[in-house]
């Protein structure tokens, strides 16, 4: 459950979320876009409240990746990633040619341009979550919001996925991720969010916030944060006398 929210998500940023498991992460990203709803208070979207929006029009601002999604039996890769441009089709205007190359483009990014033609379900874990990535970026939004993008993926999808993350963000979208790896989340994030207990604890830049303090008082981790000495970016090494605590 979450507490007393109040965030802004910066335009053409790229933000990631992390915290503790159970922490309100998936939450706060579902009732971003409106998948979950809330008690109190409300969501703008472009400056409109996202409860009063049309859902094509949401479609089309916004894509959104779950943690986990069932394909229907028996689709094919592409005839499911082709279901994300369904919010620009139109019954007044023919969108073929574009949607065929958003979609193709899409297989593209994400590495499955020869899986096309093969049954989802016959798909391997770490290929089914390339699937899933393919249609939100089918979708062409300006805003993705994904949650846990890199599961199931092996390192080095992992890390095609997270540099292809970042050049949609510096090609003009906003990102929106929750992860759980620290190092990655400040490798690629420009704007960081840390949640405990369903709250918002602190945000901000990578470097202005993760310090050995934030990490014993987040996770109950005793930690050193050191350069990476690749990225420039805050890196998290574990004493060796960690231990986690209740907090």
């Amino acid at each position: 459950m979450l507490h007393d929210l109040s965030l802004t998500i910066p335009a053409g940023r790229f933000t990631a979320i992390i915290g503790p498991n159970a922490c309100g992460k998936s939450t706060l990203l579902r009732a971003l876009a409106r998948v979950s709803p809330i008690r109190a208070g409300s969501i703008l979207l472009d400056g409109a409240a996202i409860a009063t929006c049309r859902t094509r029009d949401v479609a089309r601002r916004l894509g959104l990746l779950p943690q986990a999604s069932v394909a229907p039996d028996g689709i094919t890769v592409q005839e499911l990633v082709a279901r994300g441009r369904y919010p620009h089709q139109s019954m007044l205007r023919n969108t073929a040619a574009a949607d065929a190359a958003a979609v193709v483009a899409a297989l593209g990014a994400a590495g499955i341009t020869e899986l096309a033609a093969r049954p989802v379900d016959e798909l391997s874990g770490g290929q089914r979550q390339r699937v899933w990535i393919a249609l939100v970026l089918a979708q062409s939004t300006p805003l993705l919001l994904l949650d846990e993008p890199t599961t199931a993926l092996d390192i080095g999808h992992q890390v095609e996925l997270m540099n292809l993350l970042r050049r949609l963000n510096h090609a003009g979208r906003t990102v929106v991720a929750v992860l759980h790896d620290l190092p990655q989340a400040c490798r690629y994030a420009e704007h960081l969010i840390v949640m405990q207990a369903g709250r918002i604890v602190t945000e901000g830049r990578p470097w202005d916030m993760m310090t050995p303090e934030l990490m014993h008082r987040v996770f109950g981790l005793r930690c050193l944060v050191i350069e990476d000495p690749v990225a420039g970016t805050p890196l998290i090494i574990p004493s060796d006398d960690t231990r986690v605590e209740d907090h």
